[in-house]
């Protein structure tokens, strides 16, 4: 019966600082029903056991079996999950705070909520399992996380402030590596080599690139940094960095990624300049769409010009002066790294040169713009066209189609029985 079906509320982010900003699209959210307490009737195979949803730009809302009259009867455990990457739950133990988790009391005493690894720290901590309590409309149950069968709606459209239960990223978004290895921590760590990301010691200068991404998915977008003018390092590795772009929170089809570099200027030798080459590589099927104008000139109008074929990908020679958001470059000089590289993130993130955020601001201070948007379902690629045209025959591919929610097409439901099996096994682990 309807009266036993509820909608649970969670949302994924990219860090346990938990931000509206830095919600995740694309998470598949599992929810197990687990079986109920002696008394009540077992889930209706027509029910199902188990369901899936991908969270959109507003979370997610997991379909549940819940009661009214004993808050225990019903419960589940929940997973999320993005590509390969298992994320974690808030912890129930030693610590239990109701603002980390999302639900204020004494709901969320009601609801019994503990991680997996609330009792043997040993246990993954990828789940936590729940009470199903059906809200009670006369007390502070309304604005979720539970949310009744016939308030699907309210579910998807809550607004951010509102209770819900919350998965993060522990991976991180980033990477960084460097050819000499150096503890950003520790500047005694640095070393006097001509391929060091960091060419003087207590004078550490941050550069940062804007890169704007067309396209519903995030994408990862990488700077690869090379010798470009200096004799001693030309053609050779000063090191990598990797960063995901992130959603616009108004406009679905955009993400942004401030992605730093290895910036031009003098060797620890302090003898020449060394122009770094500079590739901006993002990953996917990409076309590079537009570079900054002023960006362009000033590089036309400071030579040697990088070679620029290979429209999947942007090549330069990083330029020497400490130019600006006008620009889409970002540089910050400060005796310690970690200062110099957060305030560079700040302004780019703002796109402006003298403030900060921690908001993407998409379209404001963008040195370079991607398209790497998909292909609609039914498009023709070049290669159908060819194979076609001479009269071979074409394969269909066999796709599922995922049920869209009211609110978001993105928030759909996923293959239950291989998410399912793959879920279980997580928890088992």
């Amino acid at each position: 019966p309807e009266s036993r079906r509820c909608y649970v509320k969670v949302r994924a982010y990219r860090s346990e600082h938990f931000l509206s900003s830095e919600q995740i699209r694309g998470v598949v959210v599992n929810l197990i029903n687990l079986e109920p307490e002696a008394g009540f009737a077992s889930n209706p195979r027509a029910w199902g056991r188990f369901d899936s949803v991908i969270t959109g730009t507003n979370g997610a809302c997991l379909p549940a079996f819940c009661d009214d009259q004993k808050p225990d009867a019903y419960s589940a455990y929940v997973t999320a999950s993005l590509g390969g990457e298992e994320l974690e739950a808030v912890e129930s133990a030693p610590r239990f705070s109701p603002n980390r988790i999302g639900v204020p009391q004494p709901y969320l005493n009601k609801l019994n909520y503990r991680r997996t690894d609330h009792d043997d720290p040993k246990i993954k901590k990828t789940a936590f399992q729940i009470n199903l309590a059906k809200p009670n409309p006369n007390a502070a149950e309304i604005n979720g996380p539970i949310y009744a069968f016939e308030n699907l709606r309210e579910c998807e459209e809550a607004p951010y402030s509102a209770a819900h239960f919350r998965f993060y990223r522990v991976e991180g978004d980033q990477y960084d590596y460097n050819t000499v290895p150096f503890n950003e921590d520790d500047p005694m760590s640095w070393t006097d080599d001509y391929l060091a990301w960091w060419p003087k010691p207590m004078e550490f200068r941050a550069c940062y690139i804007k890169v704007k991404i067309i396209g519903a998915q995030e994408v990862n977008v990488r700077a690869r940094n090379m010798g470009g003018t200096h004799p001693r390092t030309a053609g050779q590795l000063y090191g990598i960095r990797d960063v995901r772009s992130i959603h616009d929170m108004d406009q679905p089809s955009l993400s942004t990624a401030c992605l730093e570099f290895k910036c031009s200027g003098m060797l620890y030798d302090q003898d020449r300049v060394d122009r770094t080459l500079v590739k901006i590589i993002p990953q996917g099927s990409c076309r590079r769409e537009n570079v900054n104008s002023m960006l362009h000139e000033y590089l036309v109008n400071h030579l040697p010009l990088a070679v620029n074929n290979d429209t999947s990908e942007y090549t330069m020679l990083a330029p020497l002066d400490p130019l600006g958001h006008n620009y889409g470059i970002y540089t910050v000089t400060d005796q310690d790294p970690r200062m110099a590289k957060e305030i560079a993130v700040g302004r780019c993130f703002d796109g402006t040169s003298d403030g900060s955020s921690r908001v993407m601001k998409s379209n404001v201070g963008v040195a370079l713009t991607f398209n790497c948007a998909e292909r609609e379902p039914g498009q023709t690629s070049v290669f159908q066209v060819r194979q076609s045209s001479s009269g071979a025959p074409l394969r269909e591919g066999s796709g599922r189609q995922l049920r869209s929610s009211l609110k978001d097409r993105s928030a759909r439901k996923a293959s239950a029985p291989r998410s399912f099996r793959k879920a279980w096994r997580r928890l088992g682990q």
